[in-house]
């Protein structure tokens, strides 16, 4: 998966947010794996997954704090 675009997050709807944080999951723990084993090629892979993570977690948050107000 490509690193995600702050307007693309935005325009998932909430459903679509966590099938996605559910992917790049299961991604990490995958990546995580082949880290151990030695067949990671990409390091840097490992970093951007955790990132889109936290960055569709940070949307999601605010898209909650926008229905509260």
């Amino acid at each position: 998966m490509a690193e995600l675009k702050l307007d693309d997050i935005r325009a998932m709807s909430e459903d679509q947010m966590s099938d996605a944080i559910a992917n790049l999951k299961k991604e990490r723990f995958n990546l995580r794996f082949q880290r151990a084993t030695g067949q990671l090629e990409n390091t840097s892979r490992l970093r951007e997954a955790r990132r889109d993570i936290a960055r569709i977690k940070t949307v999601a948050a605010q898209k909650r704090a926008a229905k509260t107000k």
